[in-house]
């Protein structure tokens, strides 16, 4: 199926949807929630059934069309003339996300897709895998040439849609959502077979269980897969071209996360160097894999393998969707967007009645990310001025115990700072100082807090240890709500409990924030205790620290000569 699309439109997951032997597919949840009266309309085009799903109530009508999607043809429409407020193209999480928003806020909405709904996340992702980390948008491997001709934008607020050599549709709407998804990335020179060497699809549906597998990248999917098939008993070999394993977590979360695990599970790797070549085992031959230097190319080592995982990342699925018929221009696939998710031509000019949200905008390759950004576009369709703080999204990798994270990491939060001159400050607290953490013998983990001494702004939180994926959430909500350090650590967490690392996390950093101060104005050691002591107590009421660091130092004052007069008069200290 193909299609092309002015505003562009997504299916949503299979639990959502009626199917007929000729695959009609129809948008929303249960009718009887939205005022469906019924399904009145069926058109027969060629093979292909389009379905109008009619109703009286203000929520308008929704339109599914089992399709590839591209723009019809140049030309806006009149606004009296639409056929949706609006169309999404792909039926991964992010345009679920969006279509089951839209639907709520009252638009008429329609979703082209061109493969299996759900998209990657649903089929081929975080939900069979149970390992894979989520990943945004939805997933096609469509290397038909047939297939790709027939995709893409070829003007605003149209799409046409249809199966390859069957006659061709065209729906109009007043507004687009691109939200084609990502596919696995595989460099040049790796040959990919589905069996001896795979993507992380293939991946869920091998049929053996190698007894040595190389794992090409160790971001999220590789370091879950490595995860998984140290547990099945396979020897695991990673090669990284970068000079460091897992290269994007927070270096010490990193170091921290190889040694527990990596080095007891005696996984051998392979860092600065690239996979020049891969070839699939074949006739008794083992899988070949020539090895190069990442910085000088030249030749460095080859490997012999049962099995190898290609997991250098995912590139987005945008070829084909006619957006040189807009003059947009994507930058290694990606469809440049602004915050707001509106798309950027090739002037530097907004489309209008354009959006691209998920994987295809390479903002944050993430499933929940994709959903949120769509949320998003539609508050701003439905006249909220609504902007997403992509800081505030977490990360979780599902290896035992996790890692997950929200926010910059250290270096990218000193390089922010050195930027815009301020300093950074940094908190820890260990699992190993946890009840329910010890109780049940994981007390391998570390929590790490990375903020502004000068006013409490939470920059980002790392956590390695058991739940990490369920514990970043509260640092999530608190970035996104601009909760600051001093007024998070008042929160009551229940004993005995994971979340009370974070607790003791919070309440570390507010202490660190007055020690800073206070030694930054040479106040004695006893100062210090008393100062701590006060806001463990939470008697000293949060004061900006800019402009009333005197008033918390006379006040700390005043406390500790009370004290020392306590002290005195009864022969008992208090601290």
């Amino acid at each position: 199926m193909q299609a092309s699309v002015s505003p562009l439109s997504t299916p949503l997951p299979p639990q959502f949807t009626t199917r007929s032997n000729s695959n009609l597919r129809l948008c929303g949840l249960r009718k009887e929630a939205f005022g469906f009266r019924s399904v009145s309309q069926f058109q027969n085009r060629g093979s292909h059934w389009t379905s109008v799903v009619s109703r009286k109530s203000r929520w308008g009508r929704q339109l599914v069309f089992p399709a590839s999607a591209t723009v019809a043809d140049n030309g806006s429409v009149p606004p009296t003339t639409f056929d949706y407020d609006l169309v999404i193209i792909g039926a991964g999480v992010g345009g679920h996300g969006a279509a089951l928003h839209a639907v709520e806020k009252g638009l008429k909405t329609a979703i082209i897709e061109g493969d299996v709904m759900g998209g990657t996340c649903v089929n081929r992702g975080c939900v069979p895998s149970k390992a894979l980390l989520a990943v945004s948008g939805r997933m096609r491997e469509l290397q038909d040439e047939h297939h790709m001709k027939a995709l893409g934008l070829q003007g605003p607020q149209k799409v046409k849609y249809g199966k390859v050599g069957l006659s061709e549709n065209v729906v109009t709407a007043k507004d687009i959502i691109i939200a084609t998804g990502s596919v696995p990335f595989v460099p040049k020179g790796i040959e990919v077979d589905g069996k001896t060497v795979i993507t992380s699809d293939h991946a869920l549906k091998l049929e053996f269980v190698p007894d040595w597998i190389a794992i090409v990248g160790s971001g999220y999917i590789g370091l879950e897969f490595s995860d998984v098939y140290t547990a099945l008993g396979s020897e695991v070999t990673f090669i990284e071209a970068l000079d460091q394993l897992m290269p994007g977590f927070d270096p010490e979360i990193g170091k921290l996360a190889q040694r527990v695990l990596i080095n007891p599970r005696k996984i051998d790797y392979h860092t600065g160097v690239f996979a020049s070549k891969i070839t699939p085992a074949k006739d008794g031959k083992p899988v070949i894999i020539e090895l190069i230097d990442a910085k000088t190319k030249e030749p460095k080592d080859t490997v012999e393998v049962d099995a190898a995982l290609i997991a250098t990342g995912r590139a987005p699925f945008t070829k084909g969707l006619g957006l040189e018929n807009i003059n947009v221009e994507t930058q290694r696939g990606f469809v440049p967007v602004d915050e707001r998710m509106r798309v950027i031509d090739a002037d530097g000019n907004l489309v209008p009645h354009l959006y691209c949200i998920g994987d295809a905008n390479g903002k944050l390759m993430l499933a929940h990310a994709a959903s949120a950004q769509g949320i998003s576009v539609v508050e701003q369709l439905t006249g909220k001025d609504h902007v997403l703080n992509h800081l505030s999204i977490p990360a979780a990798c599902f290896t035992h115990p996790e890692i997950s994270m929200v926010g910059l990491t250290e270096p990218q939060a000193k390089e922010r700072a050195e930027r815009e001159g301020f300093e950074i400050s940094i908190a820890k607290t260990s699992f190993k100082a946890n009840t329910k953490a010890l109780a049940e013998n994981e007390g391998e983990g570390l929590a790490k807090l990375i903020y502004r001494p000068d006013n409490g702004e939470i920059l980002g939180v790392h956590i390695f240890g058991m739940h990490a994926a369920d514990l970043i959430h509260e640092a999530s909500n608190a970035i996104a709500l601009g909760t600051r350090v001093q007024d998070i650590k008042f929160a009551v967490h229940a004993h005995p409990t994971l979340s009370e690392v974070l607790d003791e996390l919070y309440k570390l950093a507010k202490a660190l924030i007055l020690y800073e101060i206070f030694e930054q104005l040479g106040c004695s050691t006893e100062l210090l205790v008393i100062t701590d002591a006060l806001v463990r107590e939470a008697t000293i009421p949060w004061l900006p620290l800019s402009d009333k660091t005197n008033d918390i130092e006379e006040y700390a004052r005043f406390e500790l000569e009370s004290r020392r007069s306590l002290s005195t008069d009864t022969g008992f200290t208090r601290y």
